[in-house]
């Protein structure tokens, strides 16, 4: 039997931040003009933490484990209604 993995919550909110008129107020990390989108959508076309890391030299290992925190979050709020 494979052992359960822990649910860690990671405190996005001190790292991403929301910005009007920045990105069309999407939710940036530390104010830069990256997405938390951008970094969800390279972790999904397969690119490790140690290569996004390397192509963006100012993100830190914690900035992605953010967006992956928020994405989780977001997750677990969204309710779908029946049609």
């Amino acid at each position: 039997m494979r052992a359960r993995s822990r649910v860690v919550d990671i405190p996005y909110q001190p790292i991403l931040t929301l910005e009007e008129g920045k990105r069309s107020g999407k939710p940036t990390i530390r104010g830069m003009r990256i997405t938390v989108y951008d970094v969800l959508s390279y972790l999904a076309a397969g690119m490790t933490h140690q290569e996004i890391l390397a192509d963006f030299p100012y993100l830190t290992e914690e900035d992605i484990r953010a967006c992956l925190s928020y994405a989780a979050d977001r997750e677990r709020r969204l309710v779908f209604a029946r049609p």
